[in-house]
């Protein structure tokens, strides 16, 4: 699936701001119900995943500008 450039250049940013809701909805339900557990557990997964995205692209970047290539060049 493609994604327009500066959709794809904030998709870690989404995950983040995703995992910081859920976070706020499981304090927010309060910390003794299951749901509210969930809710964080879930919020940890999306901060994360974003975290995770951000560290590939990244490196990935890093290497391509290194080797003189561009990131975004299509071989």
């Amino acid at each position: 699936m493609w994604l327009p450039t500066p959709l794809y250049e904030r998709v870690p940013n989404i995950w983040l701001v995703l995992g910081l809701l859920f976070i706020a909805y499981g304090i927010y339900l309060g910390l003794d119900l299951p749901p509210s557990i969930g809710a964080l557990i879930m919020g940890l997964f999306c901060i994360v995943y974003g975290f995770g995205i951000s560290l590939l692209r990244s490196r990935y970047r890093q290497k391509h500008t290194a080797d003189g290539d561009s990131p975004t060049s299509s071989e």
